[in-house]
Formats: C-alpha cells, structure tokens, sequence
C-alpha cells in the first residue's frame, strides 16, 4: 500500500516551509560545529567535555528513532493496544534512569583511565586481549547495518506520507543531509544537533497525542475505554489464537520490555555518551534529563500507537509499517501539523542515525585500521578515513533501504538483540568486577552469535510446515528475535563469570587492574 496524500497549494507551502527550516538548521549546527572537531578527540568524543544537557538529549534521541514511532509503536499498538506503553515506561526507569545510575559514572572513569574510545577498545585493554577488539568490531559494524536501514524505512515512510515525495527520494534526501552534517560537525554537531532535535520532539509529542487523542475516532477518555472493552486495554492477555503463551500479548510484551530496557545497556552508539560527559555533576544532571524524556518520548509513541485498534477495522488488510502514518489521514491531520509531526521522527531519527554511522566509522577506522592495519597512522589520518566511512556507512544503510528487503527490516529487533547479547556481560562484568577475563568474553560473544544462529534455525523450522522454502524458514525465525535477543542477553550475564571463574591464568596484570579499579584514598 503506498501513503501519498495530495495536499493543497498552501498546505504544500507551509509544510516545506517548516522542513526548508529545520534542514537550515541542521546544516548552520553542522558550520558552527566545524572549528570543534578538528583533532581525532574532538570530532569524535568532543574532548570528554559534553555538558548534562546535551549528554541526555544525545543519549535520548539516539534511543528513539523512526522505528519507534513508526514501526514498533504502530506494529505492537495492532497486536497490543494500550499495553504497549508499558514498553515506554520500562524504557524511561530501566533503559534511561537504572543505566545511568549504573553505567555512567564507570564507563566514564574507565574509559578516560585506559585512554580508549570506543566499545572494542575498551574491551582490547580492560581485558588485555587486542583480537577482542577486532572481534568485537567486526560484530558492531555487521549488526549495525540493519539497525540503520530500518531507521530509514520507517523515517521514509512517513516523510513520504507528510510531503507526497516518492519513498525514494525521502531516503536520499535524508542521507545527504545526514551525512553532510556528520562528516562536518563530527560528535559535537550531532550533540548539539540531538538537543535541538530532542526539544522538537517533546513539542512534536505532545502535539500529536492531543490531536490524536481529540479525534472522533478516539474522543479522550471514551476511546481508551473502548480499547479496553476490546481486550486492548493497559493489561494485556495471556491467552493467543494458536494458544501457546509463546504467541501472547502479554509473553511478547514483557520480552519486548525486556530487549528495548536492558539491550540499551550495551549498545556501542549509547554508551558512547558516557564516554564524552563532562564530570560527575553533568552525570547526575543528564540521569534526571534523560529519564524524563525518555519517560515523554518512548510514552507517547507507544501511546499513539496503542489507539491504532480504533482506526482499522481489518489490522490484516494494512502493513505494520504504514499502521500510524495511514491513523495520521485517517484523522484529517492537516498538512502542516502532519509536516510538523513528520518533522519530530526526522529529529529522532536524524540524531539515531548519526550516532550509528559514527560508531561503525570509528570501529573501522580506530579499532580496525588503526589497531591491525597501520598502527602508526596519525590522528588526522584516522579522522579522514572516520568522516569518509560516515559516508560509506549511510550509503550503504541507504541503498538498502531503498530496495525494501523486508527481510533485512526484520532485523532490526535482532541486531539489537544480538549486539546487546554479546556485550551486555562483558561490559557489565568489565566495569565493576576484577575476576573477569578475556576468556570469558571470548565465550560471551561466540556463544551469543551460536545460540542466535541456532535458535533462528529451531524456531524457523518449527513453526514452518515441511518442505517451506528455506528463505520463509529463516524469515519465521528471526520474526521471533525479540525473545532471541533477550536469551542472547541472559546468557551472556550467566555465561561470562562463569567461564572467567574457571580460567584465571587470562586474568589482567596488576596494572591494568590498577587503572581500573583505583584504591579510594
């Protein structure tokens, strides 16, 4: 089904006018950024020295993206209804509050303590092992693809519907912009950028839900205890056509709470704030910030989404992925507002985006290129070759995007679930605990990439009847990666001490342990 709306001369006008804007903006951010990312640290950690502020809104808008507002939100409010907010508020208290409080203020002394930049650099000397940082990169930039691809469709998707422009160009379009700033700005453009970015979208929020909310379709109140007469309501059932608890609302909903607030833990493009904060103060500052944003954002789009059983009476006849923008004609939305709220996911997804393709370049560039294949090469150099693959990666996300393979779509859930199960113990263990070594990491991410691989297979192969084509049998398993992801993550918090317990000849020397883990005086 293909969503273009023809709007009128003067709508037209007005809806360009608000996008022509806000590109200027992006673009001015990306100028005024320039003189701040001329070494290798200040393009790409902005010399650690990231306010509260800007930290939150960094992290909180590379948390929410198209995928939100248009994929998931939309996709699991059909299937869910008002029970998919529940998603949004694990995602303020665990993804945001618990990770800051848990993460921030370590990741930020460690990784200023072992002088390391990204994920696998981190892990390359917490641990003592230089091939974890090439298996670690090579996991990040193969996973993040995907991830990045989905961000454009969904972002495609409603740009197509706000403005009418084929789904194509909205995606080239969107590359370019993103591109530019990124390769001009560096971090620091995309911080600032992410905090302007981040305000529209709380005005964009709270526009859409009261216009959403007042529609005749839902009329306030009465429409929400309609949803609940459904079966939709905020408590979900655990009962499902197929009964099996597997195919629940409920089961589904507590995997997806799980994935989407725990596999931000580690994620490399959201960690990665912590390593460019400020001090202790801005930490306690951004915990706050980002919890209450996250708490707007991640609420409203699931609530949004949550009313969608009020605009179809046939869920099967339209696509997950047009679910909301088709809501947004459905309602009358006029040009303008529609522009505007088009405008918000582009602010989300915008900020999402760069933050992926700046941790792909830097693990090519710094992890790989300058860790395996010319150790001697200069800040400057690196910093090209990192703006230069900001380029390649959006490209290439791009361009697969714009083919529409759904199976590459699909995987979005599982790239964040993947990446999330290689790292989450790793990197948990790796900030507080002195007992966990290189084997145990080692053990963590293959068994995470084992236990992917084969429980795609089982579950493909299972609920397909004999004789599916193999490609329909893949598809089916990585439909359920949510719950993948979540036993990739369970298995790597089990797995990595255990594995280190029996191997303590891999332990770090006494210096590297020094680092990281300083007496108190």
């Amino acid at each position: 089904m293909t969503f273009a709306p023809t709007l009128s001369a003067t709508a037209n006008a007005g809806s360009y006018i608000i996008l022509a804007v806000y590109l200027c903006l992006i673009v001015s951010i990306a100028v005024f950024s320039h003189k701040k990312s001329s070494s290798l640290n200040s393009f790409y950690l902005s010399n650690r020295g990231m306010s509260g502020w800007m930290s939150a809104f960094a992290y909180g808008t590379t948390y929410f993206s198209a995928v939100i507002f248009i994929g998931y939100a939309g996709k699991l409010g059909m299937f869910m209804g008002l029970a998919t907010i529940w998603i949004g508020i694990t995602n303020a208290i665990i993804g945001s509050l618990f990770a800051w409080l848990v993460l921030a203020k370590r990741t930020r002394a460690m990784s200023n303590a072992l002088e390391a930049r990204t994920m696998p650099e981190f892990f390359e000397k917490r641990y003592e092992s230089k091939y974890l940082k090439l298996y670690g990169s090579l996991v990040i930039f193969v996973f993040l693809i995907p991830y990045c691809t989905s961000v454009y469709q969904g972002l495609g998707y409603l740009i197509e519907a706000a403005y009418g422009l084929d789904f194509v160009w909205c995606v080239i379009i969107m590359a370019v912009v993103t591109a530019a700033y990124l390769f001009v700005g560096g971090y620091f453009a995309e911080a600032l950028s992410a905090f302007i970015q981040g305000i529209i979208m709380i005005i964009g929020v709270f526009v859409m839900l009261i216009f959403m909310l007042n529609s005749s379709n839902v009329n306030w109140g009465e429409g929400l205890s309609k949803l609940t007469e459904m079966g939709y309501g905020v408590f979900p059932t655990f009962q499902s056509g197929t009964g099996k608890l597997i195919d629940s609302a409920g089961f589904n909903l507590i995997i997806l709470c799980l994935l989407t607030s725990f596999g931000i833990w580690s994620l490399p493009q959201s960690i990665h704030k912590f390593y460019t904060i400020k001090d202790n103060a801005a930490i306690k500052r951004g915990t706050l910030i980002s919890t209450v944003f996250a708490l707007i954002i991640g609420g409203g789009a699931y609530l949004n989404g949550g009313l969608s059983r009020l605009f179809f009476d046939n869920p099967a006849a339209i696509a997950p992925d047009r679910v909301v923008p088709t809501m947004f004609q459905q309602v009358g939305m006029p040009a303008v507002l529609l522009s505007f709220i088009a405008v918000l996911v582009l602010s989300a997804s915008m900020s999402t985006l760069s933050s992926l393709s700046l941790s792909s370049a830097s693990t090519v560039s710094i992890d790989f290129y300058r860790g395996y294949i010319r150790r001697t090469a200069s800040d400057s150099n690196v910093k090209v070759l990192m703006r230069v693959l900001c380029i390649v990666f959006i490209l290439v996300s791009a361009l697969i995007a714009i083919a529409e393979v759904d199976a590459i779509v699909t995987l979005m859930s599982l790239s964040w679930g993947t990446i999330a199960g290689c790292f989450i113990g790793p990197y948990i263990y790796g900030l507080y605990s002195k007992k966990v070594n290189k084997a145990g990491v080692y053990a963590s991410i293959t068994f995470s990439l084992v236990l992917t691989l084969t429980l795609i297979l089982v579950f493909g192969f299972t609920e397909t009847p004999k004789g599916t084509d193999f490609g329909d049998v893949l598809k089916q398993g990585i439909g359920r990666s949510p719950l993948i992801g979540v036993l990739a993550m369970a298995s790597s918090m089990v797995i990595t001490p255990i594995v280190s317990l029996f191997t303590k000849k891999y332990n770090p020397g006494k210096k590297t342990l020094e680092l990281c883990y300083p007496k108190k005086a």
